[in-house]
């Protein structure tokens, strides 16, 4: 039960920080490019970055979900509750 339990919590760190690393490294490459497109053309300066705050609103939604899943099996986990119910037979 113990090795099932470190597993997880090993499991939710990698899945909290390649996330973290991901959202991060798209959000500076997004950032660089918008500063580049916008000292090429500053007259779409205001649309581009209406468009930079909703994709950056998409990276780091997709950070939370994995968040999600990671507190998901950190709390609620559901290898220890199938791992229990093979013992209880």
């Amino acid at each position: 039960m113990e090795n099932i339990l470190g597993l997880v919590a090993l499991a939710c760190g990698i899945i909290v920080g390649l996330g973290a690393i991901g959202a991060s490294i798209g959000i500076a490459l997004m950032g660089g490019k918008f500063l580049e497109s916008s000292a090429r053309q500053p007259e779409l300066m205001n649309e581009l970055q209406t468009k930079m705050f909703i994709l950056a609103g998409l990276i780091d939604a997709a950070f939370l979900i994995g968040v999600a899943i990671a507190l998901l099996f950190a709390f609620a986990n559901p290898f220890a509750a199938t791992f229990l119910s093979t013992i209880a037979r």
